[in-house]
């Protein structure tokens, strides 16, 4: 094996990095941050230079949504989006027909591109596809109910997917005035009637009084999903994310890999973002007021300083088709956390409902006995 000290250069697809040993594409190494030639074994570390994408920078919201960006922070693409689901997802150059990564129906690639907004950072991925596929399977098996002939297949079907699934975060400066009122409770002794005797019972009761301030919280890295091809609760389900780990954006860590357009445009993403900043500024509100108990009336934020940036994470996919039904699962490329459809074998129920039954019966036959 050879490690050359010149870089691969990237070919008129940005994400194909030739190597200048035997003209093989490269393909990213999870977990050893280099490019290594699965034909001859030639390995790249991945450097800064040429396509090293800057510091890992924020880009101002407001003049995103103004239309005032610079031009170098958007970029075209060359997509296929999925009739099924919708997916929009980068393909090589040379490939006229494929599966959606997502949901597995076939779709044939156009030359359609996607406009959007550069990524600027990205967590690589850790895990290569077979510890991803030992977990997922691992996860199956885990699984009451599932179908043997599932498990069976997921272990031995197609390689899975490596996806990087595009995100939005958001770094936020607020200050917030509220106005509401604070509770304290106190304690009020009341002769009562029960079953005929007269008792003296304490009974809670809470007093108000007004109260108003401000609070103030920096939101930082704020997380949305950008893709609509798989269900939200999935994605959430892998979380959390080493965003303390995420690098710069570069095209070498998605060599091998593919890349989803995001489908959320930004302003729709930052209405989540906001909607989770204002819960947690209720949050804060509540405490500040102090008490017992809280009532909040009114609560005005302002934003100062708003900024964002488009980032990649790395998911593991795999959508099998398994007696007429598609079953997705995702595993995130960092840490190996596994979601996807719970599958389950309707033979196995109708076995555990018998054995219960069996069981019932048993137990029931014997009280009966010892009577």
């Amino acid at each position: 094996m050879t490690d050359t000290t010149t870089d691969p250069a990237p070919t008129t697809d940005d994400h194909r990095f030739p190597c200048d040993a035997c003209g093989a594409d490269m393909r990213f190494d999870p977990g050893e941050n280099r490019l290594i030639c699965e034909h001859c074994g030639n390995t790249h570390a991945v450097s800064e230079d040429p396509w090293r994408g800057g510091a890992l920078r924020e880009l101002d919201f407001r003049r995103a949504v103004s239309g005032d960006l610079a031009a170098e922070e958007i970029e075209e693409t060359r997509v296929s989006a999925c009739p099924n689901c919708g997916a929009q997802v980068e393909f090589d150059a040379d490939l006229h027909a494929t599966e959606c990564p997502f949901c597995a129906t076939p779709v044939v690639t156009d030359t359609g591109t996607h406009r959007h907004i550069k990524p600027k950072g990205l967590l690589p991925f850790a895990l290569d596809e077979g510890r991803a596929r030992a977990e997922m399977t691992d996860w199956l098996g885990s699984l009451w109910f599932a179908p043997n002939g599932l498990q069976d297949y997921a272990r031995k079907g197609r390689a899975m997917s490596g996806i990087y699934v595009p995100y939005w975060t958001f770094d936020a400066d607020t200050k917030s005035q509220y106005t509401g009122s604070r509770g304290t409770h106190y304690y009020e002794t009341r002769t009562v009637v029960r079953d005929g005797k007269l008792k003296q019972v304490r009974v809670r009761k809470t007093r108000w009084r007004p109260a108003s301030g401000r609070v103030a919280r920096f939101f930082d890295d704020v997380l949305v999903l950008g893709s609509k091809s798989l269900p939200k609760s999935y994605t959430d389900a892998l979380e959390p994310w080493d965003l303390s780990e995420m690098e710069p954006y570069q095209p070498q860590y998605l060599a091998g890999f593919r890349a989803e357009g995001y489908q959320v445009e930004l302003e729709d993403a930052f209405v989540e973002a906001r909607a989770y900043m204002d819960r947690i500024i209720h949050r804060d509100v509540k405490f500040d007021i102090g008490g017992d108990d809280q009532r909040v009336n009114s609560v005005d934020t302002q934003l100062g300083t708003l900024t964002f940036k488009h980032v990649l994470l790395p998911v593991w996919l795999a959508a099998y088709k398994y007696r007429g039904k598609t079953y997705r699962f995702v595993v995130n490329g960092r840490t190996g956390r596994v979601q996807g459809e719970r599958p389950y074998s309707a033979i196995k129920i109708t076995i555990a409902v018998i054995i219960g039954l069996i069981i019932a019966a048993t137990i029931g036959f014997v009280m009966a006995a010892s009577q």
